[in-house]
């Protein structure tokens, strides 16, 4: 994994999760806390998740193959996708299970002091893991709100990895609300109500892991950003003079693929032509430099042709943006008949 940052907030979250584990493991076997099981199994699959991540980094790095032309890249895409549902079956059903169960026949804690001694040591080391994933998040996060950074980094292991943090604390903190009013009134259906909590909880983080890791899977386009520093790029005013449409996709956290169709003058022979479309792609590796898989399409632009056609620069369910021209005069840029394209 090439994210630096992320392994580094998902190693912490795993040895974090690892003590915690055990920990609450013991003070289960201690007290009979149903939290504390649930917060124990919690740990156990965040601890699982952490290692899915590792490994969807790790396969991510193999090379291309004729099968695979485009490499390996959204394995971390899948593995992150796979953490959501573990979180989603293995945490929160079986917390809301437990809770149910506890709520049904309620059992007094025994031995407070386990369950509440573990739980202030889980608070503590999670607020490690959780500042070390806020610090690795802000060095990629720039001015972006969290929310937005969450639903817009195209990199999935430090959103998995905050939210889980975040749930962990919110969880052993109701964990913790539904112990100690399990001892203050004596009524165990606290412990259970707590657990339900936390399962109810897991559940909505995984919901909201799973509609973000699903849109990577689908495919997002460049950030903003990077589409108009390569719009700058592309177009040199000399031999292309301007961009016909574009569409950009991620075939990994750090890979961009670049296909646009650009205008070149036409009285230019086919050599300068060429020459343009290197020196275009060499631009635009220099301003994007995850953009590594890039195919300019050259093509004559027709100002009659393009105020009669359909722009196929529009942005899918949007408006054009202001500075893509219309179709030339060549065929639909989707048909089999129109131009070649020229990959480099």
């Amino acid at each position: 994994m090439s994210a630096s940052g992320g392994t580094k907030a998902i190693v912490a979250a795993l040895a974090a999760n690892l003590a915690i584990a055990v920990a609450k493991f013991v003070a289960f076997l201690f007290s009979g806390s149903s939290s504390m099981l649930a917060e124990s199994v919690h740990s156990l699959a965040d601890s699982g998740n952490q290692g899915l991540l590792l490994l969807g980094g790790k396969k991510a790095q193999r090379e291309a193959t004729p099968q695979h032309p485009f490499g390996y890249g959204r394995e971390r895409y899948i593995y992150a996708f796979l953490v959501s549902i573990v979180l989603f079956s293995v945490g929160g059903m079986f917390a809301i299970y437990e809770g149910y169960e506890k709520i049904k026949h309620p059992h007094e804690i025994e031995a407070w002091y386990w369950p509440v001694g573990v739980l202030v040591f889980a608070i503590i080391a999670e607020s490690f893991s959780f500042r070390t994933a806020i610090r690795e998040s802000n060095l990629t996060r720039g001015s972006r709100s969290w929310t937005e950074f969450v639903r817009r980094a195209k990199a999935p292991e430090l959103p998995v990895v905050l939210l889980e943090d975040l749930g962990a604390l919110v969880g052993l903190i109701l964990a913790l609300a539904g112990v100690g009013l399990a001892l203050g009134t004596g009524d165990g259906v606290w412990d259970g109500i707590g657990t339900l909590c936390i399962g109810i909880l897991l559940i909505v983080i995984a919901i909201v892991l799973a509609a973000e890791t699903k849109s990577l899977l689908l495919g997002e386009a460049a950030g903003v950003e990077d589409v108009e520093m390569i719009k700058a790029a592309v177009v040199d005013g000399d031999t292309v003079t301007r961009i016909i449409h574009m569409r950009t996709l991620h075939l990994g956290p750090e890979e961009l693929l670049v296909a646009a169709k650009i205008a070149v003058r036409h009285d230019e022979s086919a050599a300068e032509v060429a020459a343009a479309i290197n020196a275009a792609e060499t631009r635009i590796r220099e301003a994007v430099p995850i953009a590594r898989v890039i195919y300019l399409e050259p093509d004559i632009y027709n100002e009659e042709a393009a105020a009669a056609g359909t722009n196929p620069g529009k942005t899918p369910g949007g408006p054009a943006p202001a500075d893509t021209a219309a179709p030339s005069s060549s065929a639909d840029p989707d048909s089999p008949d129109s131009p070649a394209e020229s990959g480099h």
